[in-house]
């Protein structure tokens, strides 16, 4: 298969829409990373997305939808969840409710589980697919499963180029995470993935059965070996800096977390491509944004 690149436009939005309708996934720019849409209500083209990263039939999928209506109508979200949605949508959170029944969302979506994980996008190329679709969009990360996430539209090509017919190319993400994963369980909140959105009255889960993307041990690893907390390198080592330490390239000189995030696969990305065979990180302060650096970190680590 041939993958095309398109730059985003009223006409790569819709060809994106025929393959779409078509039951093929397209690669897309959000305000997270680039994420790899098909339609969540067709099994084909979910299990086309599966098989373009390699992905775990366990590991269940993001629906994003173009407003909180769209959401209640696909899920059963409690007070708290939708407080939230208010609050944060669109953006770069993700609330797991209940699935409602006969919504017509495929099974694999949910890899079995009873529950939907959510998401309303705010950057302008997805809203423009979902409102050209006119249906949810199932759209976990667009590279191979396991793999660093993509910021680029070259991160994609690199990672699944001959597997998925287009990439829309909508420029780098600006946030660089993924979305904070919220579930709503017993009355309380509980945090399943640490992300952009910081909720402090949500308790972290951990361990246990897999309930949201991103909570496999391993994820977002490079093909290198990879040292955190490193205040320089060593010979064979390509380092990743952060505020005082330079390291090859930087996160952020100024010890901005932002600017970190915005970096951090873009970073792995080149790290992985240098001809240095190891990696190394600066260390991250673990508050704010920080948290959810730390915890892509680990898991690229634990790869």
């Amino acid at each position: 298969m041939k993958t095309r690149l398109l730059p985003f436009n009223d006409a790569a939005i819709a060809e994106a829409a025929r393959l779409i309708a078509a039951g093929e996934p397209v690669a897309i720019g959000t305000e997270t990373v680039y994420g790899l849409a098909a339609d969540a209500t067709n099994p084909n083209a979910v299990t086309r997305i599966y098989k373009a990263k390699g992905r775990p039939s366990f590991n269940p999928l993001i629906v994003h939808v173009s407003s909180l209506e769209d959401a209640e109508r696909i899920a059963e979200l409690g007070p708290l969840s939708k407080r939230l949605a208010e609050q944060h949508w669109p953006g770069p959170l993700t609330l797991v409710a209940p699935l409602r029944q006969g919504t017509g969302i495929a099974s694999l979506v949910t890899a079995g589980l009873p529950t939907i994980a959510l998401r309303v996008p705010k950057h302008p190329a997805i809203r423009a697919l979902l409102q050209a679709c006119e249906r949810p969009l199932a759209a976990p990360s667009a590279n191979a499963s396991g793999a660093i996430s993509p910021t680029r539209a070259e991160h994609v090509l690199q990672s699944l180029g001959g597997r998925i017919p287009l990439i829309v190319d909508a420029g780098p993400c600006p946030g660089g995470i993924e979305s904070t994963i919220i579930g709503e369980i017993g009355g309380q909140l509980r945090l399943l993935r640490h992300g952009p959105i910081l909720i402090p009255e949500a308790k972290v889960v951990a361990g246990g059965q897999i309930q949201a993307p991103g909570q496999l041990i391993s994820h977002y690893a490079p093909g290198k070996s990879l040292r955190l907390d490193a205040c320089d390198a060593k010979d064979d080592e390509y380092l990743i800096g952060f505020g005082g330490v330079a390291g090859h390239s930087s996160l952020s000189p100024s010890g901005d977390l932002a600017e970190a995030a915005a970096r951090l696969f873009d970073l792995l990305h080149a790290a992985d491509r240098s001809d240095k065979p190891c990696i190394a990180v600066a260390p991250i302060p673990a508050h704010g944004l920080g948290q959810a650096i730390n915890d892509r970190l680990s898991r690229a680590a634990a790869g």
